[in-house]
């Protein structure tokens, strides 16, 4: 089998190693010695863009979107190309140099979605970013991590818990959609947003084309009024 070459290392603001890899065509993002994203999972990455912005309500106003977690710009992409020309994107991600990658070598896997005038990329912590932006989105759409129970960072845990969904209750505009994408089934993690008074639906998607899961999980989530 051919070998892993890494092409860049950098160091999250925890401390937590964040390696870029490559293996023939595929690409892998490994953070704490942990698969984190692989090029291989673009399919269930956009389908948290897809169905994310297809859960919208807003009829002919314009959207304002947040995803959380920049991967490798596929969920980016798929909900530019649901979106409309008004409409408006923030790409929030804690790792300059994912942000780097993504403008440099991994640019063209889902077509350079940073370069789309419809996006804003704020380097920050999204869950931060969130509870500086009351009433501010129509959706929040989260793929931080590997989802509410596969974390590689432990700390991302306060973004799924009754307080982080609390807060991106009062992100929402009402009837605004919380999307999360995991790697896997979390029915602790569906309890919790109802008991957060979401409206929940959880999508059975198609998963890794490559060894990490046949299928994924994404939720999309309604705050009423």
């Amino acid at each position: 089998m051919q070998p892993w070459e890494r092409i860049a290392e950098t160091t999250a603001s925890d401390g937590t190693s964040i390696a870029l890899r490559r293996r023939g065509q595929e690409y892998l993002i490994v953070a704490g010695g942990r698969d984190l994203m692989s090029s291989e999972d673009e399919d269930s990455a956009r389908a948290l863009g897809v169905l994310g912005r297809a859960a919208l309500r807003t009829g002919s106003r314009a959207a304002r979107i947040l995803i959380g977690g920049l991967g490798m710009g596929y969920t980016a992409r798929a909900a530019l190309d649901a979106s409309t020309a008004r409409d408006r994107i923030d790409v929030v991600e804690l790792v300059p140099a994912v942000v780097e990658w993504n403008e440099t070598v991994l640019a063209d896997l889902a077509g350079s979605p940073l370069s789309d005038a419809r996006t804003t990329v704020v380097v920050a912590d999204v869950r931060a970013h969130i509870r500086a932006a009351p009433n501010a989105y129509d959706a929040v759409l989260l793929d931080v991590d590997n989802g509410p129970s596969a974390l590689a960072h432990p700390a991302n845990n306060a973004l799924y818990g009754t307080r982080g969904l609390a807060e991106a209750w009062a992100a929402l505009r009402p009837g605004g959609v919380l999307g999360v994408w995991s790697f896997g089934d979390d029915p602790r993690f569906t309890a919790r947003l109802r008991r957060q008074r979401y409206a929940v639906e959880v999508h059975r998607v198609a998963g890794s084309r490559r060894g990490r899961g046949k299928h994924h999980r994404v939720w999309i989530a309604r705050r009423g009024a």
